[in-house]
């Protein structure tokens, strides 16, 4: 568990050496600026320099949980990952490393925008809205990447399996992707098809009999 933890926090510690480096050098400014220079400028000036400071404070931050997200990420896909059964993870990681970034610079600049005196309340309700009127947009997609996931999860078929679809035909699994999974005929043809459809439908497996009967001739 030690040799873990130290595993972890070196990968988030290369990470967050230049985010850390920036901090140093933004705060020896500063300091030098309050101690030296601050005294000669004017009050308004003062506090548009402190506004200014504390927007690129907290976006130094917001960079510094990037950085940790991602160096947690990428220790987990290069240590544990590739020890796990299931491509979940390895289907995931990209999508989730995206989402994060997304809320985590989402919710600097929520905090930015009030020193600037934009009304953020306005904001977020458009954000819900607008988030509303995508998620509609794009609700057959995300239907496929939900589906996706179940697949990976309940596992009705693998890569490298042998399945009738349930248009009928056999073919062999090449992929399973987040949206779509591709299978590959019996006549060499690529067939690529929506995750939603195959969670809903009928999947026969013939490498899992296989699997079973060889199984079952071992136990006798």
């Amino acid at each position: 568990m030690a040799k873990i933890s130290k595993k972890i926090s070196w990968e988030i510690a290369k990470k967050i050496f230049l985010p850390f480096i920036i901090f140093i050098v933004f705060l020896s400014g500063y300091l030098f600026y309050r101690l030296k220079l601050s005294f000669y400028l004017s009050p308004e000036l003062q506090e548009e320099i402190s506004r200014h400071s504390l927007a690129f404070f907290i976006l130094i931050i917001g960079f510094s949980l990037q950085r940790i997200t991602s160096g947690a990420l990428a220790w987990y896909k290069k240590n544990i990952a590739p020890k796990t059964k299931t491509r979940l993870d390895d289907e995931l990681l990209p999508f989730l490393k995206r989402i994060l970034n997304i809320i985590i610079w989402v919710i600097v600049f929520l905090v930015i925008l009030p020193l600037y005196g934009v009304n953020i309340t306005a904001l977020i309700a458009a954000l819900g809205v607008g988030s509303l009127a995508i998620a509609l947009a794009a609700q057959d997609t995300i239907a496929n990447i939900i589906a996706g996931f179940m697949i990976m999860l309940d596992a009705p078929f693998r890569i490298g399996d042998r399945i009738k679809l349930p248009s009928g035909e056999t073919v062999d699994v090449l992929d399973i992707g987040i949206r779509r999974s591709k299978f590959l005929s019996q006549d060499q043809a690529i067939i690529i098809m929506p995750n939603l459809e195959l969670s809903k439908s009928k999947i026969v497996n013939y490498s899992y009999a296989e699997q079973w009967k060889i199984k079952k001739s071992s136990n006798y």
